[in-house]
């Protein structure tokens, strides 16, 4: 048994056995060739949302086809409310609807812009939105600011994309108490 161990036949024989062992940790491992993107369900969110805000809330009406909806998130702090919802999009970038009474409601969408610089202006279903684009974080946004709230449509995904998104916003309707 000693001289097994010892020397180059003993190193080739550990080395064998380590490579083996290795081959079958890769052949048994998931091989990530199936794209899972996790989907939630933000139904409860966009009416918790409506009752809670003293705005009116808009949501997409419909998901967009071959995006899915990855983040809902709800804060409520005093009279503030917040709403950000998170998508994949089709083309698998990031888009998110931000909408909130914070104010002011510039400074607001200013942080969910990472900037308050224009670089334009776009109409989406007869309302201006304002263009603006951070290139060091490659993001894209559509700001607009009523006199009630902000809502910002923002992420890597493309204008097509987020105008998109934007164009796909209803208001959501008060539930009954």
């Amino acid at each position: 048994m000693r001289r097994f161990t010892e020397g180059f036949y003993g190193y080739a024989f550990a080395l064998i056995v380590c490579l083996a062992a290795g081959s079958l940790i890769l052949f048994f491992m998931p091989n990530g060739k199936n794209e899972h993107i996790p989907r939630i369900d933000f139904s409860i969110d966009k009416v918790n949302a409506a009752r809670a805000a003293s705005y009116t809330v808009e949501t997409p009406k419909d998901v967009l086809p071959d995006w899915v909806p990855t983040s809902s998130q709800i804060t409520q702090k005093s009279d503030v409310v917040t709403w950000r919802l998170g998508f994949a999009t089709k083309k698998r970038m990031h888009a998110m609807v931000a909408q909130s009474n914070e104010q002011p409601f510039a400074e607001f969408a200013n942080r969910m812009a990472n900037s308050d610089k224009a670089t334009g202006t776009r109409q989406i279903n007869g309302t201006a939105w304002e263009e603006r684009f951070r290139q060091d974080k490659n993001q894209r946004s559509l700001v607009r600011v009523l006199p009630d709230h902000a809502v910002v449509v923002t992420g890597s995904a493309d204008w097509d994309e987020l105008t998109a998104l934007a164009a796909s916003l209803v208001v959501q309707p008060k539930p009954a108490n």
